[in-house]
C-alpha cells in the first residue's frame, strides 16, 4: 500500500490501533500458554498423576477466558476505528466532489463516481479494519509459534518450515494477479452503475421511443461482463485457500512421521509432541489467513488507488490564498476582454461590457454563441483563460467562493429538482434562521417566491400543496412547473445579482408575461443578466448584448438594435413570424417590424 492518504487516516486513529494491537499481543500470549498447560496435563496423565487434571483444566479455562476477553477488546477497538475511517473517507470524498468544477463532471460519469463512493470505500474499510488487525495478529502468532516450536525441537521445526518458501512463492505469483483482476472488477462495476443511472434518469425517453427491450439487452450485457470479471477474480482467489491447505496437510504428514519417530526414540515426550502439534495447528490458521489478508490488501490497495485518482484532481476553481469577502455587494458587473476556452477550443473571444448596479442586461444570440458560458463566469462556474470578470470592481477570482455565490442566484436552462418537497426545493440555499424547514404552508418567504414565479396557483391544486414530493429530478412536475420552481428558488435568496439563463423557455407566453410583470419590481432593485430566445422576455432590458460565435456582434437598446437591421433585428423578425403563426385567427403574415412598445430607459 503506497497511498499516503490511507496511512494519514490510520495515523489519525493511532491510539485506538495501539490499544487493539496490545490486546492482540495479550490474546496471542494466552494462546501460546495453552499448549504448555496441555503438554503438562498429557505428561501428568502419562505418569499417572491424574489428581492434577483439575488444576490443568482450570488453567486452560482461565487462559481461554483471558484470550477471549483480549480478542474482544482487539476487535472492538480496531473494527470500530475502521468504520470511523470509512466515515471520514466518505465525508472527504463527497466534500472533494463538491469542490470540483462543472468541467470535471463533463469528463467523469456519475456511475463511475458512485462506484468509487460505494465499492472502493468499502474495500478500503475492510483493509483498515480486518486487514490491519489480522496482519498484525498473524505476524505475532507466526513469530510466537515458531519461537515456541524451536524451543521444543529445532530440527523438527526447520523441517516444518520448508513449506514457507512455497507459500511465499504462492503469494508473489497470485497477489499481483489478484490486484489486476480486482481493478477490472471495480471498473466494470462503474460501467454497470453508469448504465443503470443513465437509463433510470432518462426513463421518459426510453419509454417514449419504446427502447425497453433494447435497454434490457444492453444492461444484460453489462451484467454478464461484471459476472465474467468477478468469475476470473474468483478463480485466482479460490486457488489460494486450497493450495495453502494442501501445503499444511503435507506438513502434518511429515510431523506425524518424524515427530512420532522422535517420541518412540525418546527425543520428545508425548506431551511435547502434543504441544508441538498444537503450535503447528495454531500456525496453520495465520498462514491460511495470509492468503485472505493478501486479498484484502490487494483489493484495498486497488480501491485506494482509484480513490486517489479523484483526490489528486486539484479543483480548477477554488478560493485564492487570501480570499476577500463580498460583505455588502452593490451588484456592479464588468466583463473585461474575457476569453474562455474548453479543451483548446475558444468559446468566448474578447468580450467586454459593463453592467451598472440595479440594471438589467439581456444577452441574446443563436444557439452555441456562448451565452450560458458568459453568465456562468459570474458565480465562477468557469474561469476565463484571459481577461477579468469584476464584481463591484474586484476580480471574482480574488473573492471567496461562498461570499460571491451568496450574492448571485442563477436559474439555469437545465432545471434540476431534488427528490424532496416543493417547499424544500424552493428553500434550497437558505439556512434555518432565514426560513425554518417545516414551516406551515412552506413559510412566508416560500409562498412569496412561489407567487412571483406564478407557481402558487399550481401548488394550491396539489393535494399536499407545499409538502408535495416532486420525485427524482422533479419527475412529477411539468417542464414549466420545474422552471418556475427553480425561479422561485432564486427569488427567495434575494440576491444582488440575478441571472436567468433561458429560465422561461418551458412556460407559455401568457405565464411568461405575468412572471415578467412580477419580476420587474424585483429586477428594478438588483443587477440582472437575462438570457432568452424570446424577444418578449428581453425587449424591456436596459441594455442588450448580442453574441455570435463567441464575440459581441452588436449591443444597445431594443429600439436601436431593431433599427440597426443586424442580427438582433433578424431574430426579432423571426420571433414576430412565430408569434403570428402561433396566434389564433392569424391574419396575413407580415415581415415588417412592429413599432416599439415604449421609449427606451434612460
Amino acid at each position: 500500500m503506497h497511498s499516503r492518504r490511507f496511512w494519514q487516516y490510520v495515523r489519525r486513529h493511532g491510539r485506538a490501533y495501539l490499544i487493539g494491537y496490545a490486546a492482540s499481543a495479550v490474546a496471542v500470549a494466552m494462546a501460546q500458554l495453552s499448549p504448555w498447560a496441555l503438554r503438562a496435563a498429557v505428561d501428568a496423565i502419562q505418569h499417572g498423576a491424574g489428581g492434577r487434571l483439575g488444576m490443568f483444566a482450570g488453567i486452560l479455562a482461565a487462559l481461554a477466558l483471558a484470550e477471549a476477553a483480549a480478542t474482544y477488546v482487539m476487535r472492538i477497538r480496531i473494527l470500530s476505528v475502521a468504520y470511523r475511517i470509512e466515515s471520514d473517507l466518505r465525508h472527504d470524498y463527497f466534500a472533494h466532489l463538491q469542490r470540483m468544477p462543472l468541467r470535471f463532471y463533463q469528463r467523469m460519469s456519475v456511475g463511475d463516481l458512485m462506484a468509487r463512493a460505494v465499492n472502493d470505500i468499502r474495500a478500503v474499510q475492510r483493509l483498515a479494519g480486518v486487514g490491519l488487525m489480522r496482519s498484525v495478529q498473524t505476524t505475532i502468532m507466526i513469530v510466537a509459534s515458531i519461537a515456541a516450536m524451536l524451543t521444543l525441537h529445532a530440527g523438527l521445526t526447520l523441517l516444518m518450515l520448508t513449506v514457507m518458501p512455497l507459500i511465499t512463492l504462492l503469494y508473489l505469483g497470485l497477489g499481483r494477479e489478484i490486484h489486476r483482476r480486482f481493478d477490472r472488477v471495480q471498473a466494470q462495476f462503474a460501467s454497470l452503475s453508469t448504465r443503470a443511472q443513465e437509463n433510470l434518469s432518462g426513463i421518459r425517453v426510453v419509454k417514449a421511443f419504446a427502447q425497453e427491450p433494447a435497454e434490457q439487452a444492453r444492461f444484460a450485457e453489462e451484467v454478464d461482463a461484471v459476472v465474467g470479471v468477478n468469475m476470473r477474480l474468483a478463480r485466482v482467489q479460490g486457488a489460494l485457500w486450497p493450495a495453502i491447505g494442501l501445503i499444511f496437510g503435507l506438513a502434518s504428514v511429515v510431523l506425524l512421521w518424524q515427530g512420532g519417530d522422535l517420541v518412540i526414540r525418546g527425543g520428545l515426550t508425548l506431551g511435547q509432541m502434543v504441544q508441538f502439534s498444537y503450535y503447528l495447528a495454531r500456525l496453520t490458521f495465520p498462514m491460511v489467513a495470509l492468503g485472505w489478508i493478501t486479498n484484502l490488501w490487494q483489493q484495498g490497495s486497488a480501491s485506494m488507488q482509484r480513490l486517489d485518482e479523484i483526490f489528486s484532481v486539484t479543483p480548477e476553481i477554488r478560493d485564492p490564498e487570501h480570499p476577500a469577502a463580498l460583505a455588502t455587494p452593490r451588484g456592479a458587473l464588468e466583463f473585461k476582454n474575457v476569453t474562455v476556452a474548453f479543451d483548446g477550443a475558444r468559446v468566448l473571444r474578447d468580450v467586454s461590457f459593463a453592467v451598472p448596479p440595479g440594471r438589467t442586461v439581456a444577452i441574446v444570440g443563436p444557439t452555441g454563441a456562448g451565452k450560458s458560458t458568459l453568465v456562468g463566469l459570474v458565480p465562477r462556474l468557469y474561469d476565463p483563460v484571459q481577461g477579468q470578470v469584476l464584481v463591484d470592481g474586484r476580480d471574482v477570482r480574488s473573492l471567496s467562493l461562498v461570499s460571491l455565490r451568496r450574492a448571485v442566484a442563477l436559474v439555469p436552462q437545465e432545471t434540476f429538482l431534488f427528490s424532496d418537497t416543493l417547499a424544500e426545493n424552493v428553500r434550497l440555499g437558505l439556512d434555518g434562521s432565514e426560513e425554518p424547514a417545516g414551516a406551515p404552508d412552506g413559510g412566508a418567504a416560500v409562498t412569496r417566491a412561489a407567487a412571483v414565479a406564478q407557481l402558487a396557483g399550481d401548488i394550491e391544486r396539489f393535494p399536499l400543496r407545499y409538502e408535495t414530493v416532486v420525485g427524482e429530478r422533479g419527475v412529477t412536475l411539468s417542464g414549466g412547473q420545474r422552471q418556475r420552481t427553480a425561479l422561485a428558488r432564486a427569488v427567495i435568496r434575494d440576491p444582488r445579482i440575478l441571472i436567468l439563463d433561458d429560465a422561461l423557455s418551458s412556460v407559455d407566453t401568457d405565464t411568461e408575461r405575468r412572471i415578467l410583470a412580477e419580476l420587474r419590481g424585483i429586477m428594478a432593485t438588483r443587477t440582472c443578466l437575462v438570457i432568452s430566445h424570446r424577444i418578449s422576455a428581453v425587449r424591456d432590458a436596459d441594455w442588450i448584448v448580442v453574441l455570435r460565435d463567441g464575440r459581441i456582434a452588436e449591443q444597445g437598446t431594443h429600439e436601436t438594435l431593431v433599427g440597426a437591421d443586424g442580427l438582433y433585428a433578424a431574430l426579432y423578425e423571426q420571433q414576430l413570424l412565430r408569434d403570428e403563426l402561433d396566434a389564433p385567427d392569424a391574419g396575413p403574415i407580415t415581415t415588417e417590424p412592429r413599432p416599439p412598445s415604449r421609449a427606451p430607459r434612460a
